[in-house]
């Protein structure tokens, strides 16, 4: 496995990557928003059905628990305004929600794989109940192996990296899935199912991944920013999403 290089901050420096371009495929987003007024907005929209595009899209599925103030609730089930329980920062206020729908028929690839993890299957109540995330997520996990070469003792993982065919395993659905990602209003990581995981952030090097059109596109998918630098920092080291190697999760 290649490591990801690190900055003086301690956070994954995004590797040289193909431009993707406008040429590919696209797919219809979806996203609820909060205006500069707190008002809730709704937008849809066509674009790129590219790795950087359905990665915001596409952490949870349909009906994954997210922990609140109020107690848990459906992912679908929240709006921009509320409020989630992060690990670090205590409740945030949800400022972005976007989803799209996974098709059997697509494009065959990592970005059509979903993974399931089985209840209990990091300990007791680690998940709750079984987790299906899709390529869009990442897990807090404890890379023991690659403590050392990380210099973190947590790191943020893609589930299909913990996948050992028993307690977490890679899917194809057979059906249309629905999945959705958070954006609050830092990068946190918070609890779903009983595991944790972070909201959404597009990493650093997303300027230099796509061409200024495509950039153009994909800042409109977040009209309650105007620049990648309002995501703000991240709040740990990530692995990239085709991480391929076996994690032991925290």
């Amino acid at each position: 496995m290649t490591i990801p290089r690190l900055t003086p901050q301690g956070v994954a420096e995004a590797q040289p990557v193909a431009r993707h371009h406008l040429t590919e495929h696209t797919r219809r987003y979806h996203a609820l928003w909060l205006d500069r007024f707190g008002a809730i907005q709704e937008t849809e929209q066509d674009a790129p059905a590219t790795p950087p595009f359905e990665a915001a899209h596409s952490a949870f599925v349909r009906g994954t628990l997210v922990s609140t103030p109020r107690g848990p609730l459906a992912v679908e089930d929240l709006l921009p305004g509320d409020k989630v329980l992060s690990v670090n920062n205590g409740p945030l206020a949800v400022h972005w929600i976007g989803s799209m729908t996974m098709h059997p028929d697509g494009a065959p690839g990592p970005t059509r794989k979903l993974t399931r993890i089985m209840a209990d299957a990091f300990g007791i109540n680690r998940p709750l109940s079984d987790l299906m995330t899709g390529p869009g997520a990442r897990l807090l996990s404890r890379p023991r192996h690659l403590r050392d070469r990380l210099g973190s003792d947590h790191v943020l993982t893609p589930p299909h990296a913990m996948a050992d065919g028993h307690g977490a395993v890679c899917i194809t659905p057979r059906q249309p899935v629905t999945l959705y990602h958070l954006c609050l209003r830092r990068h946190a990581v918070i609890c779903v199912n009983g595991l944790q995981a972070e909201s959404y952030h597009p990493g650093t090097g997303l300027d230099r991944a796509l061409d200024a059109r495509q950039l153009r596109q994909f800042l409109s998918l977040f009209p309650h920013i105007r620049d990648l630098r309002d995501f703000g920092p991240l709040a740990h080291l990530r692995l990239p999403l085709d991480a391929p190697e076996t994690l032991d999760l925290a």
